[in-house]
């Protein structure tokens, strides 16, 4: 029988050490091509750890297992992070990193379900992923297959009209197994999303729409292990959400500091030296 890693395995304190080898496998990837979307990875560590170490029920040996919860990358461009997360979790080898973002990797810059083992669909086409959690997730009900279907998107995604089409169709299709995880960085290309196009009040919006919301410090691992908790075991048939307001380069604080973190530009000097701080930081 293959090793089925099951919802609630971990301690918080074990999923904090979790979070921290994704960020620093994230780091390392960037520092492979000189460059990558390590802003965002860095930010959403906490979220990743979370879902993959105490929410999700999947197996590592074989991604493609019928009973398994999905996970959906909306925002392609934060695959670095994904890949992380599913090195982390044992689906790809960790030998793999060194080939992030060269010809005929299996982890190119943006993520490509075709590509990938674990990379649910291809998502650089943003505000398309919660649309295809609708559907993923009334195809689940109708054969009687109790997952989950997550979807992590990004608060720049709010702006996209396809974004609130879907989750009306999810409330009226009472989804109660979609979970929608928003990444609230407040920054996309253009600048802070709430200055760009705000989606302020989120949260009212979401309830709005007919799903039940909660919003949390994204960075904070006990917020998000009890969010998790009460979206998966909410006895009522409305599609959940969970708002993470989250730090862009958390965990490198000079990174943190730097006045543009969407595309965030790291020197070549300073992948070491990132590293070097993540070490400092190392959980127990």
């Amino acid at each position: 029988m293959q090793h089925e890693r099951s919802a609630g395995a971990l301690s918080n304190t074990s999923l904090a050490r979790r979070a921290w080898d994704i960020r620093r496998k994230a780091v390392r990837m960037g520092e492979v091509q000189g460059q990558g979307y390590v802003g965002q990875a860095l930010g959403v560590a906490d979220v990743l750890a979370v879902s993959y170490f105490h929410a999700l029920n999947y197996r590592p040996a074989d991604p493609e297992w019928e009973g398994r919860d999905r996970f959906l990358l909306s925002i392609g461009h934060y695959a670095i992070a994904l890949y992380a997360a599913l090195i982390e979790a044992g689906i790809l080898p960790e030998a793999e990193l060194e080939t992030y973002g060269a010809d005929d990797s299996r982890l190119p810059m943006s993520g490509m379900a075709a590509y990938t083992p674990g990379m649910e669909i291809t998502g650089g086409s943003l505000g398309q992923g919660l649309g295809i959690g609708v559907g993923m997730a009334m195809g689940l009900k109708a054969k009687g297959n109790p997952a989950f279907v997550y979807n992590l998107m990004s608060d720049g995604e709010l702006g996209e009209g396809s974004t609130w089409e879907a989750a009306m169709a999810a409330a009226h299709h009472k989804l109660s197994n979609l979970i929608c995880i928003v990444d609230f960085n407040d920054q996309q290309a253009d600048g802070k999303s709430t200055e760009t196009l705000s989606a302020e009040p989120v949260h009212d919006k979401w309830a709005a729409f007919g799903w039940h919301v909660q919003r949390v410090d994204g960075n904070d691992i006990d917020a998000l292990v009890a969010a998790f908790d009460t979206a998966r075991n909410l006895q009522d048939d409305r599609p959940r959400a969970i708002v993470c307001d989250t730090v862009m380069c958390k965990g490198v604080p000079f990174l943190e500091a730097r006045e543009i973190t969407h595309f965030v530009r790291v020197e070549a000097d300073e992948w070491q030296k990132a590293l070097s701080v993540l070490d400092e930081t190392k959980p127990e």
